[in-house]
């Protein structure tokens, strides 16, 4: 089971905050290291600055040379004071205090190993923790008046307010940052509420299924349909309507090309302009007549666009001649019922005056069933369904004025399964019915139907005296649609090749033009005997 996907609202607004969040985190990361970095140098060049002031001092180089220590540390403390250092430390070339803000340590060697560079002429600055708190100190050396090294000034800064330095800009970025993500948030609902609406409240899964079912209708429909947008362009052309207008000589593709350009007569363009709708208004090409719909598409009270459906206006003369012909054909059926009353009237007389010879007589002479040798053939078919079936088709054919032999060598068992007699019924009927066709133009017309039970096959062959089949009517014979006598047919002869398909059977033809066509059908069969 899938598991509940996400809103659109949710979504969107997640990956704006994830968006935000990872743009500003970065930046905070970026601007953090180099303010830090900023605030390190700066504090460098202070210590550094402080100590060359110190270096150069008047009163330390004569301290120095002299031994004072009393006036090195005077000077020291108050230059500490003034610029709020940890420490200004003065020393000799031997690394002995000359001053410090706790004046027990003068005397005392310096501490931290990070002061001989600074007694070799060096002027740098290193991290390193003395006899106060770790700090960040800068080293200079100091010389005398002739240019001689007599010692080093050493000044240093706490690492705990530089750390309080970075924290509090840091604190001002991290509270820039929560302020960006918030207003992300606020966007990304503003957003989200945007889209929501312009789509109608839809998710996008649903728009894409509506989508989805939308074209498959549109290319399920007989109709052939055209949709152009607001500006005339076409948008949309279905399977049926490409087809049609290919029939109709315009085997242009037209989507993107501007209906009055690929289709003057389309009307589709005054219905844009006067927003009205246009319906069974007949619409001549070149080689066909259709029959057309026009309806523009509004959006609120605003013409978006129009579609026209059409229709081949020969198929719906087509269907009209149908019904004509079932209303023909009811008439005379109901001419007919006169007739068979009458008919009826003298069967009841003969069942009333116990006349059952005579009427027996009387009823095979209505129905000509007096061929001995297809009443023995149909007593073959121990089913009573096929029996029934076959008795039928018997009628048919002397309805159709064609003589039709029923051969059956043999008895034919009733089948193990009963899907089988349906299979067979289709596939007899529907030969019979074909040869029926194929012999209509035939001034004698005969047909011939052998089944025949051998070692589980059932062999059914039908064979008549029609004109026979070309080689290119042999090849598309079973294909479904296709019909030798016109439209709307051939499904039969698709019906028996598909149901012996669906048998695991075997079928071939035999035919010669002006010869007949004989078609033979093997299927594999157990009959209950056999069982």
């Amino acid at each position: 089971m899938k598991g509940k996907q996400l809103s659109l609202r949710t979504v969107l607004i997640i990956l704006v905050v994830a968006v935000v969040s990872a743009s500003l985190l970065m930046t905070d990361i970026l601007i953090n290291h180099a303010v830090g970095n900023n605030i390190l140098e700066e504090q460098e060049r202070k210590g550094q600055t402080f100590a060359r002031l110190v270096a150069e001092e008047e009163q330390i180089r004569l301290g120095l040379e002299a031994n004072n220590a009393l006036a090195v540390q005077e000077y020291a403390e108050k230059v500490r004071e003034t610029s709020g250092l940890l420490f200004v430390v003065v020393m000799d070339m031997n690394g002995i205090r000359f001053s410090h803000p706790n004046e027990s340590l003068i005397g005392e060697p310096f501490i931290g190993d990070d002061q001989w560079p600074a007694l070799q002429g060096e002027t740098y600055s290193s991290v390193a923790e003395g006899t106060l708190s770790p700090s960040l100190r800068s080293f200079t050396p100091i010389f005398s008046t002739s240019g001689e090294q007599i010692g080093a000034v050493a000044v240093g800064d706490s690492i705990d307010s530089i750390d309080e330095l970075l924290a509090e800009n840091h604190g001002i970025i991290l509270t820039s940052s929560l302020f960006g993500i918030t207003i992300g948030i606020i966007g990304a609902v503003l957003i989200a509420a945007y889209v929501r609406k312009i789509l109608h409240g839809q998710e996008p899964r649903n728009i894409a299924r509506t989508f989805e079912e939308r074209n498959r209708m549109l290319q399920s429909v007989r109709e052939g349909i055209i949709a152009v947008d607001q500006h005339g362009v076409v948008t949309l052309v279905n399977e049926s309507g490409r087809r049609l207008l290919e029939k109709a000589g315009l085997a242009q593709d037209p989507v993107g090309i501007k209906a009055i350009d690929f289709l003057p007569e389309t009307g589709l363009n005054r219905v844009l302009e006067t927003g009205e709708a246009e319906l069974d208004e007949e619409m001549r090409l070149d080689r066909m007549t259709l029959l057309i719909n026009r309806v523009p598409l509004t959006v609120g009270d605003e013409v978006v666009g129009a579609i026209s459906t059409f229709r081949d206006k020969t198929e719906m003369n087509a269907l009209a001649e149908q019904l004509t012909g079932v209303k023909v054909y009811s008439e005379a059926l109901r001419a007919q019922s006169h007739e068979v009353k009458n008919k009826l009237h003298v069967i009841m007389g003969m069942l009333h005056t116990k006349a059952y010879e005579e009427l027996q007589n009387y009823i095979y002479e209505l129905t000509e069933l007096n061929s001995t040798a297809n009443d023995s053939a149909l007593k073959q078919f121990a089913d009573p369904v096929l029996g029934g079936f076959m008795h039928g088709k018997l009628s048919f054919t002397r309805e159709r004025k064609v003589q039709m032999e029923v051969v059956v060598p043999s008895v034919i068992p009733a089948p193990i399964n009963p899907q089988m007699k349906h299979h067979l019924i289709t596939i007899a009927g529907n030969l019979i019915d074909n040869a029926v066709e194929a012999i209509q133009q035939q001034e004698v017309r005969l047909i011939r139907i052998m089944f025949q039970v051998e070692v589980n096959e059932m062999i059914i062959v039908v064979k008549d005296n029609g004109p026979g089949l070309s080689e290119e009517e042999q090849e598309k014979l079973f294909m479904k649609g296709y019909s030798t006598k016109g439209g709307d047919r051939g499904y039969g002869l698709y019906l028996v090749w598909s149901t012996v398909q669906d048998c695991s059977g075997t079928i071939s033809i035999d035919t010669l033009r002006g010869r007949g066509t004989t078609v033979t059908v093997t299927l594999p069969y157990e009959s209950k005997e056999e069982k």
